[in-house]
């Protein structure tokens, strides 16, 4: 059984190491600040997620310690993380950060350019 548990702890921890480093990645490599926070927003997500599903893992199999607070955290950056990226990339881009030129498609600009012009009218 502490062979089998042990395998659980580092795969989960071994595999939110490989999601942060590739977050790493993703902030010095991607060109803008929007693909930056994409990154950062959603692999660091996973990867915290995962060292602590490890870290709670340990806890109960290992140290026969069950430990909800560690549950309750694993839920809260499941909440956070992504919606924390999505408004500061929204306020950025409302505030007027360009996306990089080599972007394909810019979704918001007409949803932003006709809420502008609903408030003119009103």
């Amino acid at each position: 059984m502490t062979i089998l548990a042990n395998s659980l702890v580092i795969f989960f921890i071994s595999v939110g190491v490989l999601f942060i480093v590739v977050t790493a990645i993703g902030l010095v490599r991607l060109p803008d600040l929007y693909t930056r926070a994409h990154a950062a927003s959603k692999s660091a997500t996973l990867g915290v997620m995962c060292v602590l599903i490890g870290v709670f893992f340990h806890f109960w199999l290992i140290e026969d310690h069950f430990n909800p607070r560690i549950l309750l955290g694993i839920l809260f950056l499941f909440i956070t993380g992504p919606v924390g990226g999505h408004i500061m990339t929204r306020s950025s881009y409302i505030a007027g950060v360009k996306p990089w030129k080599g972007t394909v498609r810019d979704e918001l600009g007409p949803e932003i350019d006709r809420m502008k012009k609903e408030q003119n009218v009103k």
